[in-house]
């Protein structure tokens, strides 16, 4: 798609992608949470990049309509967060790339397995994850999410 840029994030991108995440939660019913749950996007340096992770934003016209995370659980295990993409992007096949890219970050940073946490009422999001082979295991998960997920990568 033309105008579309995938980039690392940068300082600053911060109250972007917090208003992304707001705005796709809301669709779904859900509340973004900034003190809790949603805290690593206060600070993508510190939680990410700092810490044997990634993220990286989708961009359109310069707006973020993207996200997504590679957030360190341990030495041999890494969470993919903040996957959100603005609805009127959705079906377009960025999912896909995201989580594409996201298995390139991963094992480029040396971990051998991804979980992640998610709601059900995000079924869009489950389908794709069932796709790439995530399967649900049980952990538990932030208040927001009832589901998590595992992918063996190593």
């Amino acid at each position: 798609m033309k105008n579309l840029i995938i980039r690392k994030a940068r300082a600053g991108d911060e109250e972007k992608v917090l208003s992304l995440v707001q705005e796709v939660l809301n669709s779904y019913g859900l509340k973004l949470n900034p003190y809790d749950e949603d805290l690593d996007i206060t600070n993508i340096p510190k939680y990410y990049t700092e810490n044997n992770g990634d993220f990286e934003v989708i961009e359109f016209k310069g707006d973020i309509i993207g996200s997504y995370g590679i957030y360190k659980i341990d030495e041999e295990t890494c969470e993919l967060r903040k996957m959100y993409l603005k609805g009127n992007f959705q079906g377009l096949g960025l999912g896909n790339i995201m989580i594409e890219n996201s298995f390139k970050i991963a094992k480029a940073l040396k971990y051998k397995r991804i979980t992640l946490q998610t709601n059900s009422v995000l079924y869009k999001a489950i389908k794709l994850y069932k796709k790439y082979g995530f399967e649900e295991f049980s952990e538990e998960v932030c208040t927001r999410c009832d589901l998590a997920m595992i992918k063996e990568i190593a």
